[in-house]
């Protein structure tokens, strides 16, 4: 393996973390991917739902691997038009209004025009709201302030916002001097770069994979289904690479690769699991392994849906996710080492 080049691992969330894509409107994220793989050559489809599918051939092509990232993110849509001109919001994904609390977003509206705005507690001015700390974050307090001069539900509509219009998180992406990359849609963006710069190696040093291998990059994990289509009869491995999970109780770390031994579906396969931490171990990849308690992923949405695979899940470690998320360029580059061993790796 030539030696990775981080930065463009970096580079490539960079690029994806500041295309707004909540899941349900991931179309233009879904074409830069495309657009990004294309002067590689490599076969590519999409399905119904929206992902892509890109497909490595191998020397076996009988028994068939494939991994999968997601390409969507946490997000929101307009629930109601307040008469104020503010809008009220419908969670997209699972986080708590607290996590995007006086978060600037973006209003998608369905003829494709953008305004900005800001997330805020109705009650946000201690000047007016004696109890603003103490009222609840919820639908019913959380609003959007539009960056427009409307006071009025009849003027919002006038610029064409309406309910069921998407809206987005500002990712406010950065580097830090000390390797930290903090930025929002870290799950699973970062997961998809490094899947991208996987391919991209792989073709570059003309590598032989020893079985054909697909990868899917799903666009509707946050709400459950991403995964659980559009795979091959053939895969009999099944891996999905996805974010860590960092807190109380976890070993994971924002250094290592996180290798899930378990989440809210149940255990992952241990011997697709003892592989991959052998391997970790063979090349001396800082990793780790841990149970998620609050967590699914698309490899668990594909047993769900009767595939008959074996199915594993790793990816950098992430802290405070669905919220103010942060890992290093350490996990990053354990995740893909880890990614490219095991794709050349044989079969148990």
């Amino acid at each position: 393996m030539e030696k990775l080049n981080i930065n463009k691992v970096v580079d490539t969330l960079e690029l994806l973390v500041n295309i707004p894509s909540p899941s349900g409107n991931t179309e233009k994220v879904i074409a830069a991917v495309e657009e990004w793989l294309k002067p590689l050559g490599v076969e590519m489809k999409k399905n119904r739902k929206g992902g892509l599918i890109v497909t490595l051939q191998g020397e076996n092509n009988k028994e068939h691997r494939m991994l999968t990232a997601h390409v969507d993110t946490l997000g929101a849509m307009v629930k109601d038009i307040k008469s104020d001109g503010r809008l009220s919001l419908t969670m997209i994904g699972g986080f708590r209004w607290n996590a995007v609390e006086g978060e600037y977003c973006k209003i998608e509206t369905s003829e494709g025009n953008e305004f900005t705005g800001t997330i805020l507690i109705h009650q946000s001015s201690v000047h007016v709201y004696k109890n603003a700390g103490d009222v609840k974050r919820d639908e019913k307090n959380i609003e959007v302030r539009i960056d427009a001069p409307v006071t009025t539900a009849e003027e919002v509509r006038e610029l064409g916002i309406e309910v069921g219009d998407f809206v987005s998180f500002d990712p406010r992406f950065q580097v830090t001097d000390h390797g930290f990359v903090k930025s929002r849609h870290l799950d699973d963006k970062a997961s998809v770069a490094i899947l991208m710069n996987t391919i991209r190696n792989i073709i570059e040093e003309q590598r032989h994979l020893p079985y054909t291998t697909h990868f899917l990059i799903s666009n509707n994990e946050e709400i459950g289904y991403g995964g659980n289509s559009n795979i091959p009869t053939e895969t009999v491995e099944y891996l999905a690479v996805d974010m860590g999970a960092i807190g109380d109780g976890q070993t994971t770390t924002e250094h290592c690769v996180s290798i899930c031994a378990k989440d809210s579906s149940g255990p992952y396969n241990i011997g697709l699991r003892k592989k991959l931490v052998q391997i970790a171990k063979d090349h001396q990849l800082n990793y780790a392994v841990d149970i998620y308690p609050f967590y699914g992923s698309d490899a668990s949405a594909a047993i769900r849906s009767g595939h008959d695979i074996v199915h594993g899940l790793v990816g950098p470690g992430i802290d405070a996710s669905h919220a103010h998320e942060r890992t290093h360029v350490d996990s990053l580059e354990n995740t893909y080492k880890l990614i490219y061993h095991y794709i050349l790796s044989p079969m148990n």
